[in-house]
């Protein structure tokens, strides 16, 4: 059994704590966010002294506790956004400066809402596999699904990228959404 030994924990915190960085910041948008995220995850582990069969299990838990918390800190952090910008009427416009950095950020930002505007199933995978750095039989234990499944989701949010980037979208196509397993 995998358990949180001392030298255990060390070395399980040096090997993921990269991949659960960058799943954490790509979710949350901060990297301070993302460093708090990811030692909170870390902290519950060891808190609750968990033990698995393998350092891979381990793994995938603690992948699956930082997207989670990620997913509900960006929610939380949007809901308050919206509040603030509807109880001051702020305005978040700024002035940039150099050509190349504004056709940065606003592609950045292109890429970003059609991001968010995938399905969750969708956007999920992408963000595990893009910015995670998972294959797809790690991304398919970490979300429990096959790994022929997390295949078709890639396939099919990369697809409804590139067309919501193109400025088409995909209109109400919820009847092609159904994964292999029907899940």
């Amino acid at each position: 059994m995998f358990s949180s030994g001392e030298e255990a924990f060390r070395s399980l915190y040096t090997g993921v704590f990269p991949i659960l960085f960058r799943v954490a910041f790509r979710i949350a948008g901060s990297e301070e966010a993302a460093e708090d995220l990811c030692q909170e995850a870390f902290f519950r582990y060891h808190e609750k002294d968990m033990t698995f069969p393998n350092p891979e299990e381990a793994k995938y838990w603690l992948i699956r506790v930082v997207k989670n918390s990620a997913l509900n800190y960006a929610k939380r952090k949007d809901r308050e956004r919206k509040a603030y910008q509807r109880a001051f009427r702020e305005d978040y416009r700024t002035v940039e400066t150099g050509e190349a950095h504004l056709v940065k950020k606003e592609t950045r930002e292109e890429v970003e809402e059609a991001l968010n505007a995938l399905p969750e199933k969708f956007r999920t995978v992408l963000v595990l596999k893009e910015y995670g750095g998972l294959n797809y039989k790690e991304i398919g234990r970490t979300l429990g699904i096959s790994e022929g499944n997390v295949k078709v989701r890639v396939f099919r949010a990369r697809e409804r990228l590139t067309a919501l980037l193109a400025g088409k979208g995909l209109g109400e196509k919820e009847g092609n959404d159904n994964d292999v397993s029907g899940s």
